[in-house]
């Protein structure tokens, strides 16, 4: 029996991007510089394959620096962290390796740097995310304010108007903060906002070709985790970009082919935190059902690539 048509129009780029790639490196690298186990605070990256591929090679992953003991090496996760969780390993006199995404450290020096000159910090950002926390941890308490939506900035009580700066979480969608940064300015006319968009380059980049492969496509798949604030606003830049059906799925077993009916095109791509395998793994389980047709819509090339920390590049 012949297969049905389907093109699939793949996004670039799509998948790990810069400050993903260097945080599993520092993992496999400290794993090999002082062998198993190597303790990681919080997921090292929001993707459950490289967790569990990164356990299985001897990494044990905790929520909190407590958890771990004070003789083995412990590495931080990619979102960053408040500054307490280096004190607290310091003054313990544990190794520590910190796999912070340099952008979000970029954030965090731009708040300190803000607090300095005597401004009292907004952040647009998602509560309880690891990033929102450790972004609003650089500083004492009260010194960073959250907000999530427009809704809230009428709402958001500073101390003087006249002395505010905001930054973003790096992983949200352009879109979602314009209206925000401009309900900000409006409300408080003198906030200062950073030198350059906090939004990652990455991030970015991965809504533009979501936003160009959309509109030619019936349904979109985004491969990442249910806890990966890139991978969701993914989801949901498709369906603004007029894709009439866009879903995040974890791995193949996560296709819905009842949804999905008898499509002719497909759009899909990839959170920054998921690997390629996945997204390999999806497009063979097309490829089982229909005569695939790939076609590629890459808006950008991406070639940054971010050094790991020298402790790790130095012998043992």
């Amino acid at each position: 029996m012949t297969k049905p048509p389907l093109t699939i129009y793949l996004a670039a780029p799509r998948g790990f991007c810069a400050g993903v790639d260097r945080a599993i490196k520092i993992v496999e690298m400290a794993l090999t510089k002082w062998g198993a186990p190597v303790y990681v605070r919080h997921e090292i990256v929001h993707n459950k394959y490289v967790v569990d591929d990164l356990k299985a090679k001897g990494a044990v992953f905790v929520e909190e620096l407590s958890d771990c003991p004070d003789d083995r090496p412990v590495i931080f996760s990619a979102h960053g962290v408040p500054k307490s969780v280096p004190q607290a390993a310091a003054a313990r006199e544990m190794i520590y390796v910190d796999a912070t995404c340099p952008l979000v450290s970029k954030v965090h020096i731009e708040a300190q740097r803000h607090a300095d000159n005597g401004l009292q910090m907004i952040m647009i950002g998602h509560e309880g995310h690891p990033e929102t926390i450790g972004t609003m941890g650089q500083l004492p308490e009260g010194e960073v304010l959250l907000v999530e939506t427009v809704e809230d900035v009428p709402k958001v009580a500073v101390r003087d108007p006249l002395r505010l700066a905001f930054v973003t979480q790096t992983t949200l969608s352009v879109d979602d903060t314009i209206d925000i940064v401009a309900a900000l300015k409006a409300r408080f006319p003198a906030i200062v906002g950073p030198h350059k968009e906090d939004i990652c380059y990455a991030t970015t980049n991965r809504q533009e070709a979501v936003k160009a492969m959309a509109p030619k496509a019936e349904a979109m798949l985004v491969v990442g985790a249910p806890n990966s604030s890139n991978s969701k606003r993914l989801v949901e830049v498709g369906s603004r970009a007029g894709c009439a059906y866009s879903q995040l799925v974890q791995r193949a077993a996560d296709i819905d082919w009842r949804a999905l009916g008898d499509i002719k095109t497909l759009g899909i791509t990839a959170g920054a935190s998921a690997p390629e395998v996945l997204i390999e793994e999806v497009i063979q389980a097309f490829e089982d059902r229909f005569d695939v047709t790939r076609e590629l819509v890459e808006t950008a090339v991406e070639n940054v690539e971010f050094k790991v920390p020298r402790v790790l590049r130095e012998p043992a």
